[in-house]
């Protein structure tokens, strides 16, 4: 499968995405239905870091689940080409019509935990998302449109507003800021 030999080949950035990975890579290979949500212990999603072109803002959208503003991204669905899936997320959760990859390769890993909610007005008890992030870029100049389904904002924010409207401190410390300082080295 190519995700699994994408994910041998990445190179972790710090100690969270080389655990993560051994992880990710355990489950790829021995989970039964990893790519469809209805595994509810773990299932594999992905995330879009969208910068612009200056690679000074990224876009988010307010998701109304994580009352919070955070990355776009969704579930792979049953679909093993994450790519394809972070780009549709959102080009779907932000509007935009014109994204491009910076680059194929994966650019982040995360095991991120979820807590039990509610959608669509059933319990979703928590669970793990196996979750593999994807590089790429967008302009601003874009009409935004949000996805009333899942989000009440979407906007592109400057690196210090990430930290400052974020309203979740694990992902700020951990997941915002190593994306932010990967951008360093792309």
């Amino acid at each position: 499968m190519k995700l699994i030999d994408d994910l041998k080949r990445y190179k972790p950035f710090n100690e969270q995405e080389a655990a993560d990975k051994e992880m990710i890579l355990y489950h790829l290979e021995n989970t039964p239905d990893v790519f469809c949500r209805e595994n509810s212990v773990c299932h594999v999603t992905t995330s879009a870091w969208v910068v612009n072109k200056e690679r000074t803002k990224v876009l988010m959208a307010y998701h109304k689940i994580y009352d919070s503003w955070a990355w776009l991204g969704g579930h792979a669905d049953g679909e093993s080409n994450l790519m394809k899936v972070a780009m549709t997320e959102a080009c779907e959760e932000s509007g935009i019509k014109d994204v491009t990859a910076v680059s194929d390769d994966i650019y982040s890993v995360e095991v991120l935990t979820v807590d039990g909610h509610i959608k669509r007005g059933k319990y979703v008890s928590s669970h793990l998302h196996l979750n593999i992030t994807y590089l790429l870029e967008a302009s601003e100049d874009e009409k935004l449109h949000m996805n009333e389904a899942e989000n009440s904002d979407v906007a592109w924010l400057t690196f210090d507003e990430v930290f400052e409207k974020s309203n979740e401190k694990w992902f700020k410390d951990n997941i915002y800021s190593k994306l932010i300082d990967k951008l360093k080295t792309v």
